[in-house]
């Protein structure tokens, strides 16, 4: 018996063998509209159909958000386009999505949402080793100056860098 059989198939064998992460969406108005505080990555509960749409990469995060329903986080607002060939089991495509995360996970998402005031934000939604997967983020709103100073900031970034170039 080879010792490649024992080693189950979604462990990496070496480090060539890492997690294979393949991109679906982005939130990038995320990262202008909120302030990060802490990431994690969470698992999603979705249908047959919902995976084959997320396959050929018909998703949009942008206008989702994460609420707390008891000792549960679920993700409203997720569009999942419907798959052409779903048949009678076509999905609803904003349906609410039940997250998969560890209990002390959720424990201080829930503490830090209902005493700091603080938002889930969905950043990002790929696939990890055949997996649907979303980072989600523990967010803070900014306030229009705090968006303003961050283009400025951005701005001069950009000016440095043409000045060094040249």
């Amino acid at each position: 018996m080879r010792l490649t059989a024992l080693i189950p198939r979604d462990m990496p064998r070496s480090a060539d063998d890492a997690p294979a992460i393949e991109s679906i969406a982005k939130n990038r108005r995320a990262r202008h509209e909120y302030q990060i505080m802490d990431t994690w990555e969470a698992g999603i509960m979705l249908t047959g159909s919902e995976v084959k749409a997320l396959r050929e990469g018909r998703a949009n995060v942008t206008d989702a958000f994460g609420v707390i329903n008891g000792s549960e986080i679920f993700l409203l607002n997720l569009h999942i386009s419907q798959y052409e060939r779903a048949g009678y089991s076509a999905h609803e495509p904003t349906r609410t999505r039940k997250l998969l995360l560890h209990r002390k996970e959720i424990e201080k998402l829930i503490g830090a949402v209902t005493r700091q005031g603080l938002t889930v934000v969905p950043l990002e939604l790929y696939f990890k080793n055949g997996r649907a997967k979303v980072e989600i983020a523990l967010a803070r709103g900014k306030k229009m100056h705090d968006k303003r100073e961050d283009l400025k900031k951005k701005d001069d970034v950009r000016a440095m860098a043409r000045a060094m170039k040249k």
